[in-house]
């Protein structure tokens, strides 16, 4: 029997054909960011103040100035020891009265009694709309926006369940494609939506497409490529995201109007369709599912576009995973190991989430420019990438992962305490907390695969990672609410949140060097994994020729 691995081998791990498949398919980690974080921009609560239909028009006839108007129309209220201009009350005032005339400074309003904004509200926002402008999103209605980003995340959810069983089903293609139809879908309908409760329902559906297709065109590069290339592959895959983070606010700043915004970031969903004709199945997909001729084919056009020749070895083509296990839940739980590493993964998904949305969606409630702050964060997000590939074959997989939560909550706690007159000292190390959670973000993700044993370890990601979407629904709220009561206060749970992470991560076990388990008793017993390695590479040194040992050995541990 031949393997599809083996096959690998003479049809090229990493050539021309693959690197062409992995150029296409990083393009679709750059809009995401625009669906993911998009909220920053989209649901922007810029600076308001009650309407007061009677001030606009005294204002016409007395030429006050915009200050002079708001001035007049709300009072001071006491925030945070400052005295600030109300958003949500205005003076109750009968502008028709004689007694009241057009020199705004002799007006004192401060003994006035006051209300609730009667007539909307006016806004700060130099021309742009958000849908919080649109929708009126503000004071008591200002939790609706939590919502924006909460439903998406509830399509997240459950679209990487659901379309992570089509995967199976019906292919890494088919589901990638039908995904990006979706997404084309509902993201025109998000664009188009008359009112915010059929809003939120399309970025719910919105949200079942984006994730799930995202998660398809991963498993389908990392099926088409050699076992060593696929931890890369898969880590500059999540990279291409952080190229949409900064593609992002250079859109938002030319294009002022949150419903364009959002038809600009679904075009590429729609243009993915054409990955028809670009994109291959994954054989190994078709192999599982008894379709080897088809298989074969594929195989044949990538060698053939990498330059290379097959040798007979293919038409004994097999699926190397035939044998089938029922998995469950409890696999996850029953034993000690599997328990502990099923609760510290899971928190490690939660955490990330709640940190990386959490520091991102801050950048929207701060007083300094949204579209530089935004650019410089995204930044810092490219080195992650480079550290955790340089880092994780040199020193391991624990130690990086865990300092990089730890790094991740230390700023966050320093940053929540320096002063706004340090802004500079301020932004640089938030972005150092914004590396270091980018950093654990893109770990969990490989680190979750080494800890399960073969027959349960696509199912074990997947209820880990549905933390990770929990932690998105979280989030907004931990932020936007806390926020209220002091603006740096989400920070401070957000360190909590990561230190714990980092603390956790470290009763981890190191995984560099180790093979993979196949079995619960591998984790439970990581020695006999080990004597299994040993007794593997000593008899590959005893069946091939000297010249090839070495490298079978190099291949022989993942």
């Amino acid at each position: 029997m031949t393997t599809f691995d083996d096959i690998l081998e003479e049809a090229g791990k990493f050539g021309r054909c693959q690197k062409r498949i992995f150029a296409l398919l990083c393009m679709v980690s750059m809009p995401w960011a625009g669906v993911y974080v998009g909220i920053v921009f989209q649901g922007f609560t810029p600076d308001h103040w009650c309407r007061d239909s009677e001030v606009a028009e005294r204002r016409q006839e007395c030429s006050w100035s915009l200050a002079d108007s708001r001035r007049l129309t709300v009072p001071l209220v006491n925030s945070s020891g400052v005295l600030q201009p109300s958003t949500c009350e205005q003076y109750e005032v009968d502008w028709n009265s004689t007694g009241l005339t057009c020199d705004s400074q002799e007006l004192d309003l401060s003994r006035t009694p006051t209300t609730g904004c009667k007539n909307g509200w006016e806004y700060d926002y130099e021309g742009r709309q958000s849908f919080v402008t649109e929708f009126d999103l503000v004071c008591s209605d200002a939790w609706l926006v939590d919502m924006f980003q909460a439903t998406l995340n509830v399509g997240f959810l459950i679209g990487s369940i659901a379309i992570g069983y089509l995967a199976d089903r019906f292919g890494r293609k088919m589901s990638f494609l039908m995904s990006n139809l979706l997404n084309g879908i509902a993201g025109i309908l998000v664009a188009v939506a008359p009112n915010y409760v059929s809003l939120l329902v399309f970025r719910a559906l919105y949200g079942f497409g984006v994730k799930g297709g995202w998660v398809a065109g991963y498993v389908l590069i990392t099926e088409l490529v050699g076992v060593e290339y696929r931890r890369t592959v898969g880590v500059l895959y999540q990279m291409f995201f952080s190229v949409g983070i900064l593609i992002l606010p250079l859109l938002a700043y030319y294009i002022t109007d949150w419903r364009w915004l959002q038809v600009v970031i679904t075009i590429p969903y729609i243009l993915f369709l054409s990955y028809y004709w670009f994109i291959p199945e994954s054989p190994r997909w078709l192999l599982s599912q008894n379709q080897k001729s088809k298989a074969v084919k594929i195989t044949e056009d990538m060698a053939k576009e990498n330059k290379m020749t097959l040798s007979k070895n293919i038409e004994t083509l097999a699926d190397d995973n035939a044998d089938s296990h029922t998995v469950s839940f409890m696999d996850l739980i029953r034993t000690p190991k599997m328990r502990k590493h099923t609760f510290i993964l899971s928190y490690n998904w939660f955490t990330s989430a709640v940190v990386y949305q959490g520091l991102i969606m801050r950048l929207g409630i701060l007083e300094g420019n949204v579209y530089i702050d935004f650019l410089i964060s995204g930044l810092v997000e490219f080195p992650a990438a480079f550290l955790i590939l340089f880092t994780i074959e040199r020193i391991g997989r624990r130690l990086p992962f865990a300092t990089a939560n730890i790094v991740a909550g230390a700023a966050c706690f320093i940053t929540a305490f320096i002063p706004d007159s340090m802004l500079w000292f301020k932004t640089v190390v938030a972005c150092i907390g914004r590396l270091g959670i980018t950093m654990a973000f893109e770990m969990v993700v490989f680190v979750n695969t080494e800890l399960y044993p073969t027959f349960v370890r696509n199912f074990g990601v997947s209820v880990c990672s549905t933390l990770c979407d929990v932690g998105g629904i979280v989030a907004p709220f931990l932020l936007y609410r806390l926020a209220v009561i002091w603006l740096e206060l989400p920070l401070i749970i957000f360190g909590s949140l990561a230190f714990v992470a980092g603390g956790l991560v470290l009763l981890l076990p190191e995984t560099r060097g180790v093979p993979l388990p196949d079995t619960i008793d591998d984790i439970e017993f990581p020695e006999r994994c080990k004597e299994k390695a040993l007794m593997k590479n000593q008899q590959l040194t005893n069946l091939l020729p000297q010249s090839d040992v070495s490298t079978n050995k190099d291949t022989a541990v993942v």
